[in-house]
């Protein structure tokens, strides 16, 4: 057995990082500050094995709370997940979204350095921008307005990335970049703005699905547990990265929406919004790196995905507020 810290262990990926990985028979020292905590953290929070630090990375007069978490436990991987991922929550803490990939960022650095620990950083598609090249490819270097309202969120993870890489060449800090594309399972919080949750939680109160523009733009969608396999199967390997994990099934937003609708059973009316400043036209991933030094790709297609996603997410109580925002993005 061993033991990992995960920051961000609460949210939607961190909390299936975290069941993965006790699955697996690890431990898991989870670090988040439950700012936006995924529906199943409670879940992962009962699970023997997992041990929860309520903390802010982004605090790093507080970096002692880290290592004394890690006293004594032996943790050789560090994954750093923690940040608001979704636009309706890095739009309302703009500065401390900045300061999580800035300040929080360091934090983990430092407490990887003195634990001898691999980090490995969970980066994101949004470091490509809105891009001019498709599928993306790790070399292509994005088109990205760095004054743009978005840019808290994709320019904080490019920094983050320039950082890591950073320290790996002048101080020899050993890590994994991973640049995520679109994510989505039954662990999504209904309001947090994201296409998928925003179009359930409108159709389970029998309402038009918002969409900021006219649902020609397009998204890579990829289930939650692909995802967290290719971000294993990464922290595995000695490949530094950046390495995109995704999977390459683009389709338009409006095709992705038709499949929900017929997955709920529901007839699906939308309600067309003005397009959104600098959202991506398109997204897809060039995922031959990760099927060439991982041995990876993704494996469950959208209709299964969505089926198991749909049967979780509609029982629960639509978010009257933040659910009602209009859906466009990852």
């Amino acid at each position: 057995m061993s033991t990992f810290m995960i920051t961000g262990a609460l949210g939607f990926l961190g909390s299936s990082l975290s069941q993965a990985l006790l699955d697996q028979g690890h431990a898991v020292i989870g670090v988040d500050d439950r700012s936006s905590e995924s529906p199943d953290a409670v879940r992962v929070e009962e699970r023997a094995g997992f041990r929860l630090l309520v903390h802010d990375i982004a605090d790093r007069d507080r970096i002692d709370v880290m290592l004394d978490a890690i006293d004594g436990a032996e943790v050789h991987q560090i994954f750093h997940l923690a940040c608001p991922a979704s636009p309706i929550d890095y739009l309302r803490a703009p500065t401390k979204t900045l300061a999580t990939c800035a300040d929080g960022t360091r934090a983990v650095i430092e407490v990887a350095q003195r634990a001898s620990a691999t980090l490995v950083f969970t980066s994101t598609s949004e470091v490509y921008g809105d891009p001019l090249q498709t599928p993306q490819p790790e070399t292509y270097f994005g088109n990205v307005n760095p004054v743009g309202p978005r840019a808290v969120y994709d320019e904080g993870k490019r920094f983050a990335e320039a950082m890591i890489t950073a320290f790996g060449r002048a101080a020899g800090l050993d890590y994994r970049i991973a640049r995520i594309f679109n994510s989505y399972g039954p662990g999504m919080r209904l309001g947090d703005g994201r296409l998928l949750p925003s179009a359930i939680s409108a159709l389970t109160r029998g309402e038009p699905v918002p969409v900021y523009g006219d649902g020609s733009q397009t998204r890579s969608m990829c289930y939650v547990d692909d995802t967290v396999s290719g971000l294993l199967a990464l922290a595995r390997s000695t490949a530094s990265g950046p390495v995109n994990i995704g999977n390459d099934d683009e389709r338009t937003v409006m095709d992705l929406l038709i499949a929900t609708a017929q997955a709920m059973g529901c007839e699906l009316r939308v309600d067309h919004r003005p397009a959104r400043q600098d959202d991506p036209a398109r997204r897809r991933p060039d995922t031959a790196l990760a099927r060439s030094i991982l041995g990876w790709s993704a494996r469950v297609p959208f209709e299964v995905g969505i089926e198991r996603t749909v049967a979780q997410m509609r029982h629960r109580a639509p978010e009257s507020d933040a659910s009602r925002s209009p859906a466009s993005d990852s």
